[in-house]
């Protein structure tokens, strides 16, 4: 009996390993199928996915709001405190935007356009310079005149023309879904914050019923320690971008640097990446000022905006932060290289969470396995 048990067991399994070898077999074989198949499910799914991001960042103020208005003295505003709450905190969300639209955007598209009409002027400009140059010199000697007109052949009346307008509409639906796509993300985050409790103990229960009371208790705490990781570092990093950006402007007006505004704004945004973000911006802001005010004044610009960098990272962003997350440049600069890869913009922005978090799992493990060894070379 047992003999013939043996032998089921092992039909069984060969049976299950040949229909996972096929499986293997016939993804790798559609792999590209497959990944669109993903794209376009991802695509579908997008305004849910916006919803969760939304809903998660707007937890923390809608859950302080209302335990405020639970603190009213009217039962009707007590009653209603969660949906107050929300509506609360979308209600400053539109004011914050409309604001943006109205003061920052106008400026910064101003700004923008100018730019691209001046390119040509800077783009002639930065020829001559190079030809005047020695034919031996270290700018001629890289080639730059050739990398120079090699980006002098885009043309921004290329995009102007009449066989572009059924590309014109299709951008034009595009918009129209953009904004479907919105609207759900919005209504769908209000919902996911109004259920969010029942949400909650739905995973709750799900979890203990599916896996033993040790394994829950460890799921619970990484849950609690990996949104807290989240959180706390993707709300900073919004206020300390915000925070660079407007100190960014308003010390390059003051210095009369061209485009100030719009430069302090894209080193504000380019912050939201860590480390290498602030770089490539620096870099970029550097090299438009070379073209729009000289060299001697990129040069006082890059010194004051490297000064205001050091103070956002040394003093600002660990006051918002609070605890460093304690990860090695080196392996900040892989994770947004590779993550980002694979993730574009918003991988970059997530690759530091994201290993903070693999980082705290490989550190628990470590701990364990160390304890283990403990106790049994103490036995």
């Amino acid at each position: 009996m047992n003999e013939k048990t043996r032998n089921w067991k092992k039909m069984v399994f060969g049976f299950i390993f040949a229909v996972l070898v096929i499986v293997v077999y016939k993804l790798l074989d559609n792999f590209k199928d497959i990944m669109e198949w993903v794209k376009n499910l991802i695509s579908i799914l997008m305004p849910f996915i916006m919803a969760v991001i939304m809903s998660y960042l707007f937890y923390l103020p809608c859950r302080k709001i209302e335990a405020f208005y639970k603190k009213r003295k009217r039962r009707f505003i007590q009653k209603r405190a969660r949906w107050l709450a929300i509506f609360t905190v979308y209600l400053i969300a539109i004011i914050i935007i409309i604001l943006i639209i109205k003061f920052i955007v106008p400026t910064v598209y101003e700004s923008l356009t100018e730019l691209i009409t001046a390119l040509p002027g800077y783009y002639k400009s930065a020829i001559e310079t190079i030809e005047n140059m020695p034919e031996d010199s270290a700018i001629n000697q890289i080639n730059l005149r050739s990398i120079i007109e090699n980006m002098g052949d885009i043309k921004i009346e290329d995009y102007l023309n009449l066989e572009k307008i059924g590309e014109y509409a299709k951008g034009i639906i595009e918009i129209a879904t953009g904004i479907f796509d919105i609207f759900v993300t919005v209504v769908v985050s209000m919902y996911l914050l109004a259920e969010r409790s029942k949400i909650v103990r739905f995973a709750k229960r799900l979890c203990n019923a599916v896996f033993n009371k040790n394994i829950y208790t460890h799921l619970g705490k990484y849950f609690r320690e990996s949104n807290e990781i989240f959180f706390r570092f993707i709300s900073s990093q919004i206020i300390d971008a915000v925070i660079v950006g407007v100190l960014t402007s308003i010390a390059m007006s003051i210095m009369g640097v061209k485009y100030g505004i719009l430069l302090g704004f894209m080193i504000g945004l380019f912050n939201l990446i860590p480390f290498l973000g602030a770089i490539i911006a620096i870099v970029l802001a550097i090299i438009i000022t070379i073209f729009t005010g000289g060299i001697s004044q990129a040069i006082w610009m890059a010194i004051v905006v490297i000064i205001l960098q050091q103070i956002d990272a040394n003093i600002i962003n660990p006051k918002i932060l609070g605890d460093s997350l304690e990860i090695s440049p080196i392996l900040i600069i892989f994770s947004i290289t590779v993550i980002g890869a694979y993730f574009g913009i918003i991988g970059m922005f997530l690759a530091v969470p994201i290993v903070a978090i693999i980082k705290l799992l490989i550190n628990d493990y470590i701990r364990y396995k160390e304890c283990i060894k403990g106790n049994v070379e103490e036995e």
